[in-house]
């Protein structure tokens, strides 16, 4: 019966990693949705170039394709950033169940994996920011889009 009650000590320190599992797999489905959307914008934006537009509009759409490179490159590390420290949370969850069953001291390998999982979460979090600023920062509706008051 001690054994049982071992395990079931270890799914109860289990649990608060498998939690944080859960956040970075939303974290890791909106940027991979963000990335989606980027990629879509560039193969209009690309399409629109075949269609041999004036050299005004060449031009928005060769900037507009830099905006969603840079918007792309920090998708891109936010969601190796994520995927990383979903990776050592899931060692975290496994060496807690390994160190408990051949009884060795692993509480300072736990603690530097849940540490690095952390520094990957900030990471990830502050290039996820750094994109949509990218995002926001560079939004331009053009003026002759905009509704002209009456009068």
């Amino acid at each position: 019966m001690n054994e049982l009650s071992d395990i079931a000590r270890i799914i109860e320190l289990a649990v608060a990693p498998v939690f944080l599992l859960a956040g970075i797999g939303a974290f890791l489905n909106v940027v991979t949705l963000r990335l989606a959307r980027i990629v879509d914008r560039s193969r209009a934006l690309e399409a629109r170039c075949n269609e041999q537009p004036d050299a005004a509009e060449v031009e928005r759409i060769r900037s507009e394709l830099g905006v969603l490179d840079k918007r792309t490159i920090r998708a891109q590390q936010a969601i190796f950033l994520f995927s990383f420290a979903a990776l050592l949370v899931c060692l975290v969850v496994a060496t807690l169940f390994i160190g408990d069953f051949i009884n060795l001291d692993i509480a300072a390998a736990v603690a530097l994996m849940f540490v690095a999982a952390m520094f990957a979460m900030v990471g990830g979090l502050a290039l996820f920011l750094a994109e949509t600023s990218i995002a926001t920062r560079t939004l331009r509706v053009r003026p002759e889009l905009f509704l002209k008051p009456k009068g």
